[in-house]
């Protein structure tokens, strides 16, 4: 296990320690209170995940509201998420933007905090070529000398960082992973083809975690995992382990919750279940995103009800 405060040298993951990206990975909510962060609610919602074997936590990703954050807020949540992890899991902060120089900036923020390494997007609206994608990353790897972990989600970006363009950037040293959200199998099985043990592929979609790690995958940074992370852990682990029966079985049985998370954009059904849970104090959510129609919530809360949750 990673410990950002003794095994990190430079805040460089050596070769065995950037394995360690892998497993069942969090995209952690960012709790609100009247508008303001919740910081407590933030380091409860951290413990939470450590206990349940939840291997690395994300903040800032989309499901942390990252784009409604401000820079201040945006590094204070990468800089409490380290305080409260404490070394025990990596933390791979959120970084990414359309604009380089400020993926620059707050990736040099995460490497002077103490994060293990850095989630970069695809920029989103500007929709740049393979080329500018390619330029995109490598001026960010030039500038920060530090762990990255590539995030394609066409859905979001209206733009695909095809697999040989992956394939360029894995030849640099700081590109250890990519989080892969198209749910394309043929996607996901070109990326293994063309860069093979070079780059570690995730799942970016709770629903593509299972058949992923059977063509090559390591994990996934998950939804899901917000409000079921021992099930998401434990599909990864028995997997792993060689059980696939077992590993099926958690699969199916996380499929009611992939499809709830979705209900309405994200994160709005995973703050509302952890409210519905008691793990935060409030589903509250930032402009544009708004609380969930009632038919929705009616949906969710039969889902939650029926998988245990409350």
């Amino acid at each position: 296990m990673i410990n950002s405060q003794s095994s990190i040298v430079n805040n460089q993951l050596n070769e065995e320690e950037a394995t360690m990206i892998k497993g069942a990975i969090v995209a952690i909510v960012t709790p609100f209170k009247d508008g303001k962060l919740d910081e407590e609610g933030l380091r409860g919602l951290i413990e939470f995940q450590i206990e349940n074997g939840t291997d690395a936590i994300v903040p800032c990703g989309t499901t942390g509201e990252s784009a409604t954050l401000d820079h201040t807020e945006h590094k204070r949540v990468v800089e409490i998420t380290i305080d409260a992890v404490k070394g025990r899991v990596p933390v791979i902060a959120g970084t990414g933007s359309n604009s380089t120089a400020e993926t620059i900036e707050l990736t040099h923020h995460a490497k002077s905090a103490g994060a293990d390494a850095a989630l970069v997007i695809t920029p989103y609206y500007n929709k740049p070529t393979q080329e500018g994608l390619f330029q995109h990353f490598k001026a960010v790897s030039d500038a920060c000398s530090f762990p990255m972990v590539l995030y394609n989600v066409p859905g979001r970006t209206a733009l695909n960082m095809l697999p040989p363009t992956v394939a360029r950037l894995a030849e640099l040293d700081d590109v250890i992973a990519i989080k892969e959200a198209t749910g394309s199998m043929q996607q996901a099985a070109d990326i293994i083809s063309l860069c093979g043990d070079k780059i570690t592929l995730l799942s970016g979609d709770d629903f593509t975690a299972f058949p992923l790690l059977a063509i090559g995958g390591k994990g996934v940074i998950s939804v899901v995992s917000n409000v079921a992370p021992r099930d998401m852990s434990g599909m990864i682990d028995a997997f792993e382990a060689g059980d696939l029966e077992k590993a099926r079985a958690l699969h199916y049985k996380l499929w009611p919750l992939n499809n709830a998370m979705f209900y309405e954009t994200n994160p709005a059904p995973a703050k509302t279940s952890l409210a519905l849970m008691g793990k935060i104090s409030s589903a509250e959510l930032r402009l544009p995103l708004s609380s969930m129609l009632e038919a929705n919530l009616e949906k969710l809360k039969k889902t939650l009800s029926e998988y245990g949750l409350i």
